[in-house]
């Protein structure tokens, strides 16, 4: 199933601050770091651009890494430069929260 699919959001409430829509939870990069996608009770992050976005359920980021070479609960702002496509990609995850500076 893609990432845009209406499948059910496995982690439902049971992760702090997801309430089913866009939210404005915030979080600092320490944060950020734990949903690496080593704990599966957890959900695969990423930021770009000071957004933070969900990509559990996104196939490229299958185990927390992205093609073997990008990890989840980082911060990839910049990193787009040398992939194949834009930020386009991110319209097909959710945008969960914000990250802190």
């Amino acid at each position: 199933m893609s990432a845009s699919s209406s499948a059910p959001d496995k982690f439902g409430s049971r992760w702090h601050g997801w309430d089913g829509a866009e939210s404005k939870r915030r979080f600092t990069r320490a944060e950020l770091a734990l949903y690496n996608g080593r704990n599966a009770n957890l959900p695969m992050l990423i930021a770009y651009k000071g957004r933070i976005y969900d990509v559990t359920h996104s196939y490229p980021w299958a185990g927390g890494v992205h093609w073997a070479r990008l990890y989840a609960g980082e911060d990839h702002t910049g990193n787009l430069i040398a992939a194949p496509h834009g930020e386009e990609m991110l319209e097909r995850v959710r945008c969960v929260g914000v990250l802190e500076d």
